[in-house]
């Protein structure tokens, strides 16, 4: 399970979450980022569209978000090539609303399995 210390949000043209995940070294942050692009997703073919996920980690390998799936403090990302498990007991009440949100707005096609993300107010 990997600890996360904050999530950031954005909702532009691009809507991104990106959560800062504590690295093997003390003051080590990696970014797992969720990032979508409505306004030109219909440039790309339909099996490249929905939520591309990076992790810092890896090289340049494509990945779509498959669900999400939040029970108290654990969120569980499912992509086409593997699963993390987050720990957000860290994150501020704040900052989980405003990730609820832009995964709501992410997930406006449906192609998004999400469980236990709150309609967000």
């Amino acid at each position: 399970m990997y600890p996360v210390e904050f999530i950031t949000t954005e909702q532009g043209d691009d809507l991104i979450v990106s959560f800062a995940v504590t690295g093997d070294f003390p003051g080590d942050i990696l970014s797992l980022t969720l990032l979508r692009t409505p306004k030109y997703e219909f440039i790309l073919n339909p099996e490249e569209r929905g939520v591309s996920v990076s992790w810092e980690e890896d090289e340049d390998e494509s990945e779509l978000l498959l669900g999400l799936e939040r029970s108290g403090d654990e969120v569980k990302l499912t992509t086409t090539r593997r699963e993390f498990t987050l720990d957000v007991s860290r994150v501020d009440d704040g900052d989980l609303r405003r990730t609820c949100k832009v995964l709501q707005k992410m997930n406006f096609d449906k192609a998004i399995r999400l469980i236990g993300i709150q309609r967000a107010i």
